[in-house]
This record gives structure tokens, sequence and C-alpha cells, in this order.
């Protein structure tokens, strides 16, 4: 009999109910940078374990937490050393514990990222790899290959690395390793069983812990096609990838994940998982989801949806109808760590990707944002919110090139290295160096401006973005739980309006650059600006505005 771990705290108990995941709101906590409990400008699990309550009365449902393992820190912690431990910049394993407990005390369930495609360098299996040389057991947990070439001076293939160069790096045996990401991340072997072995270990020893989940990193990327073909494209360096990629969305995949599930299923507490997959299509996401798989997967392809309504809509129709078949809940998000956040990349006319490197119309951007993310909620599914999204934060575009981390940053035709501007704390008040980040300043400069942008600042103004997403959350709960089903029914409108009906609720969104005056009924129950009542049967909607009304 499979050993289980403890039940969940009466608390949590309490707010059990089957498949909670399936329309849960969850919140994105980047560590080291959402708050600071020891003063040193770093963000750690002490201050996220003091701000749980203000998650708690945000309304989420469950926090997400970016890796916290001990790392040298090479990708911000997405290079493991040792995925038991904690960094000592972020605390301890009791700090761990103690931030899983209160969360569940306070009917919140803990996500942890889980870094499964490769490792840093300085893990235990790499550094023994290296040392005991070509032909070692330890060699085949990664993917060491003798080079092309007369002396073998050539990588094994012509793949790139995400983070730009080539993605292999030789050692001083003459032998070369595969690393997708930055020359600290050596990709695992996962053809190797002790690799798999090792994986469903740490799992189990993170549910012991509580946890709740997990979300798998780089989840499409853990099988390489048989040989490691040669790609034989200059196209290669695209995240999203496509069917020809050999290190992308491999069949291979969706074994590990059936193995994973029977581990999850194991465990009281509806424990889950989901997917960082970037694939070409909905349809290819909604194969890490069937039954007895993951639960859940980001839909990227509606993250860079322009703001366009028959954009949006078609990408909500292709996102409902691939899941259907695999009976998963469909899965929304705007912003995340990687790219440039929402408020920014619509404060632009033009679509110009997720990672940019100008500011743009900010009123416009930030009017779009709230009216983006207030459809979002609305959609049946589940939604993630990456911290500071709630208060309408841009990204820091202006950062000097001396304080930047990015490790693509430093790497040049890789990925455009800014995603700095989206990691920056977040303010918790008017004031202070760090306004109210922690007491030893913060580990990136945050604009000035930001203290108007703060906690302290928007809560209790009515027309803040906090208090826009304090009361959609409320609302959400009220009329968008289970009863409202995972189905929508649209509704015909003028150009460039997108509307639909779920349970007793209208959603509403304009997308234009001009009011546009609808038919409809009901009370409105939450709008992202201001909307002058309902009125004979007809309602101005302001542009670049999504409204909720009861029926």
């Amino acid at each position: 009999m499979t050993q289980q771990s403890e039940a969940p705290s009466p608390s949590v108990a309490d707010t059990v109910r089957r498949d909670w995941w399936r329309d849960a709101v969850i919140y994105q906590v980047y560590p080291r940078s959402f708050a600071d409990g020891n003063g040193d400008g770093m963000g750690d699990l002490q201050g996220v374990r003091d701000r749980l309550p203000y998650l708690r009365d945000l309304g989420v449902d469950a926090v997400w937490l970016s890796p916290f393992y001990a790392s040298p820190q090479a990708d911000a912690g997405y290079d493991v050393s040792d995925y038991r431990a904690i960094d000592p910049m972020f605390g301890t394993l009791h700090d761990a514990d103690g931030l899983i407990r209160d969360a569940h005390d306070l009917g919140l369930r803990v996500i942890v990222d889980l870094v499964p495609n490769h490792t840093s360098d300085q893990y235990d299996w790499f550094r023994r790899a290296l040392a005991e040389g070509p032909g070692s057991p330890l060699r085949e947990r990664y993917h060491f290959r003798d080079g092309k070439g007369e002396n073998g001076e050539l990588p094994p293939n012509d793949w790139d690395s995400i983070f730009g160069g080539p993605a292999w790096t030789r050692v001083a045996d003459g032998q070369w390793y595969l690393h997708l990401f930055a020359p600290e991340q050596p990709d695992l072997n996962w053809e190797n069983q002790a690799v798999r072995d090792e994986f469903r270990s740490i799992l189990r020893f993170w549910l012991d812990m509580g946890v709740d989940g997990f979300r798998i990193d780089v989840a499409h990327g853990l099988i390489k096609a048989d040989g490691l073909p040669d790609v034989g494209s200059a196209e290669q360096l695209k995240l999203l990838g496509n069917d020809s990629m050999p290190f992308f969305d491999q069949d291979g995949v969706h074994e590990i994940y059936r193995s994973w599930r029977q581990i999850l299923d194991e465990y009281d507490g509806e424990r889950i998982a989901v997917a960082e997959a970037w694939t070409p299509t909905v349809e290819r996401t909604a194969n890490y989801v069937r039954p007895d798989e993951l639960h859940q997967a980001f839909n990227f392809q509606y993250l860079g949806t322009h703001w366009d309504a028959d954009e949006l809509r078609a990408v909500i129709d292709v996102s409902l109808a691939a899941m259907e078949p695999v009976g998963a809940p469909a899965t929304w998000v705007l912003s995340n760590h990687d790219v440039t956040r929402h408020a920014t990349r619509f404060a632009h006319d033009v679509h110009l990707g997720t990672q940019l490197r100008e500011a743009g119309d900010r009123e416009l951007g930030l009017r779009r944002a709230r009216a983006a993310s207030l459809l979002m909620l609305a959609l049946p599914g589940s939604a993630y919110v990456y911290q500071g999204e709630e208060l309408g934060l841009p990204d820091v575009v202006d950062l000097p090139d001396e304080v930047r981390q990015d490790p693509s940053f430093f790497r040049a035709a890789g990925q455009d290295g800014f995603r700095d501007g989206c990691r920056v704390p977040i303010p918790w008040t008017r004031e202070g160096s760090s306004y109210g980040f922690g007491s030893g300043g913060s580990w990136l400069p945050q604009p000035a401006e930001w203290a108007g942008l703060s906690v302290e600042a928007q809560t209790g103004d009515p027309g803040s973005t906090l208090e826009l997403y304090r009361a959609a959350l409320a609302a959400r709960r009220v009329h968008l739980g289970p009863e409202a089903g995972e189905e929508l029914r649209w509704l015909q409108l003028p150009d460039g309006v997108l509307g639909f009906v779920r349970g007793d609720l209208v959603c509403l969104a304009n997308t234009t650059a001009a009011p546009v005056r609808i038919e409809t009924d009901g009370r409105v129950v939450v709008a992202s600006s201001a909307v002058p009542p309902v009125t004979a049967g007809l309602l101005d909607l302001p542009a670049d505005t999504t409204v909720w009304l009861a029926r």
C-alpha cells in the first residue's frame, strides 16, 4: 500500500471539492520579486508567508511558486542543484513547510515549480559525470556526444540554444553536452531509467510535504528525437517550435506524464500538475491533458493573441473545442515571468509579440489590460494571474544594462533577453526604499511612479485595478462557480465587440477605440472602466472596456 501524506489541515479539508482545479484562479508568485522577509533585497519564502493573507483576500484559490530550490542562480533558479533543498537566499525547508501549512490554514492551495528538462551544471550527477569521463554511466543521464569534424571540434548537431548560440558545450575531455537553454543547464536524458526514477521520488518528496501540485517547466522538452537529428533551419529559435522540431513536443513525453499522474492520484486532496508546453497548436497542447496525464496546460496561443474581438473569439473557440474531447478545462493566462506584462503588450496598436522593449501608450495599455483580464476571468476553465498584474503593473522597459540578470540578455540571437522587465519587485506601500518590498531595497530598481501603483495606494480606491480584481474574483465565485458549467453561448454583436453568456452572467467586451451601443439587459456586476447604467434595454459600452451583467 502506498504511503500517503497527512490529510490537509481542517480549514482546507472543509473547502475541498472534487475537481477544484477545473475553475480555479491560481496566482503566480515569483519569490525573488514578491516580498522580502529578511531585508537583504531579495524576496524569500518568509516574505511570501507574511503576505498570504493578502492573496486570500484578493480571492484566489491557489498559489504557484516559481523555483526556490538550491541553485547557483544562473537562470533565476531554473538551474537546480538540489531538488530537495531550499536555496539559502529563499530560506529553509522549515520555511517551506510553514508556508504550505499557513496557506492551507487560509484555504489556499500551493503549487510548486518542477524543472525536469535540465539540471544545474552543479548538480551532483553532472559534476560526477564530468569527473568520470566518457563511458561513465552518469553521462548516460545527460546528452553527452562526440563532436563532428576531424578532431570532434564541431558540435554533434546544428541545434541552437533558446537563449542564443549553440545548444552544445564542449568539455575538457573533448565530448559535448546538450543544453537547450544556458550552458549551466545541461539537458537530462529522459530515456534513462535512473532519471525517471529520480523524478518520481522528487514528486513524492514534495507531495509528502503537502504541496497540492506542480507546474512542469518545459514540459514539452523532455524527450528528444532518436539520433538527435539536425534541424536544418534558421527558424529553430522560435519558442513555440513546430512539428519538425526534434527537441520539442515529442510523443514520448506522454508516457512520462502518465506515470506521474498515477503518483498524483495516490494522494488525497486532488493533487494536480500543469504543463508549460509550448506547442504549435492548441490541439497538440490538449495531448498533455488527456484523462490519464496532466490536469492543465497553459494556453499560450491565447496569451499571444492581440486585443481584437475576432482573434480572441477564434482562439477561445479553438481552445474549448480542443479540450472537449479530452475532458480537460481550458487554462487561460495573460502574463507570466517570461513575457512582457499585458499592460505593456496592449499599449501598442500593432501586435509586437510577447517580449517588448518599448513602453507604448501606458494609459491605453492599462485600459486594455483591465478589459482583457475581466474577459479572461469570465471564460470557462481555470485562470492564472501573474503577481502584480492585479496592480496594473507595466513592464520596466528602461532598466540599465548593468542591473540585468536574464541570461539570454548576454547571449546573441536568442530570446530578446528583456524578461527582467516583468520581474521587477512589486510595490506594497507608497513610501520606502523599495515601496514596502523589504527593508533592504530591491534586487532590481523600481520606477518612482510605482508608489501610486502600490497595494497601499490602490486599496479602497473603487477605480483602482486592485479593487477591480478583488471585485471580479468575488463576483466570479458567485456567478461563475461549478454550476455555470464549462460552456458559453456567443451573442451576435456589432463588429469589434465580443460577448457571451455563462450561467446567469453576460460578458461583453468592446475591443474598439469608440463606444458601442448594445441591446442588452441586466444589472452591471463589475466593469473594467466606468459604464453608464443599462437604460431602456440599451448599454453604451465604452471603448476598450469589458462588463459583466447579471440577468
